[in-house]
């Protein structure tokens, strides 16, 4: 209870320092490049009525949601295998580090060639930001589970799909969920990459629509928007991570 009181605390201040800090930069900037917090939510809540911006929106949404689903099963599907077999994990995981380190912007125009212009490519280009840190941090919780849990299963003659989904995964659900959060946040960047540079619908097209067109109230909104969203599901995901984290501690 504690620790969901400090993090609406922090969340709350961490809030308010960034709209004195928008504030001061807009009486420094001007109309030239931003708008006054007031401005931008006066505009927001008249561009979130618009028929425009639920078609963009819903674009998006199915995207992300396509996106964070395969990256999640797929992840999780890599990671208990490499977690749960020494051999391939010292084989593949040295080969999982070295894709993440590749920038995915460089494989989009490849996923362009493989998917074409549409969802598909949007969906593919999301899921690949997310799968390798939700396998990364999987295959270490499946390797942190306790030993005494594991020789449990096996007195009890657990099969390997009981051993994992009544004792592997129980057990290493706080370190994969930190994966997930990580995951949940790369996906969406690349979601939104992936409509920026190679789409004509979602919000990530319109964001590049608006740099374009230097029309600054719709790149304020949206930016607020995106912000708004991402923050508000990290500081959903990580109160959710420490109530997972604190109950594994007391056991």
């Amino acid at each position: 209870m504690n620790g969901g009181k400090s993090l609406l605390r922090n969340t709350a201040t961490l809030l308010l320092a960034v709209l004195v800090l928008w504030q001061v930069l807009y009486w420094i900037v001007g109309d030239v490049a931003l708008r006054s917090p007031a401005q931008t939510l006066e505009y927001t809540v008249r561009f979130v009525s618009t028929s425009q911006f639920t078609a963009h929106l819903s674009e998006t949404a199915s995207a992300f949601g396509m996106a964070l689903v395969l990256a999640v099963l797929i992840g999780l599907g890599i990671g208990f295998t490499l977690g749960g077999s020494r051999f391939l994990g010292d084989v593949f995981e040295p080969m999982l580090i070295a894709l993440y380190s590749i920038p995915k912007i460089t494989l989009y125009p490849i996923l362009l060639l493989a998917f074409g212009l549409g969802i598909s490519s949007k969906v593919a280009f999301g899921a690949i930001h997310g799968v390798i840190p939700i396998a990364l941090f999987t295959i270490n919780a499946v390797r942190n589970v306790r030993a005494v849990h594991i020789k449990t299963g096996r007195v009890m003659a657990l099969g390997p799909f009981d051993m994992v989904a009544r004792i592997v995964f129980p057990s290493a659900l706080p370190e994969i969920f930190a994966g997930l959060r990580i995951g949940f946040s790369l996906t969406l960047i690349g979601t939104l990459l992936g409509e920026m540079f190679a789409s004509q619908r979602g919000l990530g097209f319109l964001l590049m629509s608006a740099i374009g067109l230097h029309n600054v109230e719709l790149i304020m909104t949206l930016t607020l928007l995106l912000t708004l969203f991402a923050g508000t599901a990290s500081v959903i995901l990580l109160a959710i991570n420490q109530r997972l984290r604190s109950r594994a501690a007391s056991r």
